[in-house]
């Protein structure tokens, strides 16, 4: 009977760990998609693309990177195979209000840049990086929620379920800032 009950958990898990991967591949094709396209736009308008790149604020960005990696550690200590339930708690909860820290820089972020979105000359630059960087906003602020949801019950499987998926939005903006705010 016992047997039958550890297999059946495991098979729960794997089912668990299955639909995470499917949810991160899912994910990482549909930024792969927006970027490739803010690529091939900024290769056929590229003086104009230069242009509009100067009204962005890659300090404020460089800040907000911080700011995200920080929370991706924060997430990393939740993870850890030692930490106790107050710990992964108290770094799940940090890792959410630095994730909330990040959606609120960069709303500032856009008050400052929104008013050159009309202009015609950098209206392709603008779409798609409102498109790319909001889709990435909207995906930080609803798992820092996650993240708070699952600290108040901090069990190891969705704990780490949920810190991987946080360190691959992580990545996806590694990639991104670059791309956006150096190139």
């Amino acid at each position: 009977m016992e047997n039958a009950m550890t297999a059946g958990a495991a098979d729960e898990e794997e089912a668990d760990t299955f639909i995470l991967w499917v949810l991160i591949w899912s994910e990482l094709a549909a930024f792969g998609i927006l970027i490739a396209a803010f690529l091939v736009a900024s290769l056929i308008a590229a003086d104009d693309f230069a242009v509009a790149r100067l009204h962005l604020k890659p300090a404020i960005a460089a800040f907000n990177t911080l700011v995200l990696l920080t929370s991706g550690w924060q997430a990393a200590v939740a993870a850890g195979k030692g930490a106790s339930v107050a710990r992964r708690r108290r770094a799940l909860v940090l890792a959410a209000l630095l994730g909330f820290a990040f959606v609120a820089i960069k709303i500032y972020e856009y008050g400052t840049e929104i008013r050159f979105a009309g202009e015609v000359a950098f209206h392709s630059f603008f779409e798609l990086y409102f498109l790319l960087t909001g889709f990435h906003l909207v995906h930080v602020g609803f798992v820092a929620i996650v993240l708070l949801v699952v600290a108040w019950n901090p069990r190891r499987a969705n704990v780490d379920l949920v810190t991987t998926l946080w360190h691959v939005i992580d990545l996806v903006w590694i990639v991104m800032f670059p791309i956006l705010y150096l190139v």
